[in-house]
């Protein structure tokens, strides 16, 4: 799922120019939501990442079992330091998958707007620098 900043002027358009506008009737918009301006998923392969799902997907996998790994740590009282380590290792897994994710919204979504004109290609940088800005936060 592609997110943009509510606050930033223009993210919410500048996504539904690549991936078409939001249904009204999206489930992701009722009570309880995730108020980050979801944005829809386009017909299948309008995604830069629509050519590696499979590994992404898998790639996510192995990050939610070292996940599941560092529960099962605490649940054994495993060392601190040993905690940590795995922590890291799943932080270092997260922001690879970021990285390659943003790079495929790089090369598919900013090209297309390239095709669009300036103003589409200005929204698009601007989406991409909210982007990095948020992973380098985190």
């Amino acid at each position: 799922m592609t997110t943009t900043d509510a606050g930033t002027s223009g993210g919410t358009a500048a996504a539904a120019a690549c991936h078409g506008p939001q249904p009204e009737s999206d489930p992701r918009t009722g009570p309880g939501a995730v108020t980050d301006t979801a944005v829809e998923n386009p017909a299948p392969g309008g995604h830069g990442y629509a050519k590696q799902k499979d590994a992404h997907i898998k790639r996510l996998r192995r990050i939610e079992g070292q996940i599941r790994g560092l529960q099962r740590m605490l649940e054994e009282d495993v060392y601190c330091i040993d905690i940590l380590t795995q922590v890291s290792a799943s932080t270092k897994g997260l922001q690879s998958f970021g990285l390659q994710l943003l790079e495929e919204h790089l090369r598919h979504c900013v090209a297309d707007a390239a095709t669009k004109g300036p103003d589409a290609i200005e929204a698009k940088v601007q989406e991409a620098t909210k982007a990095i800005e948020r992973m380098l936060r985190s």
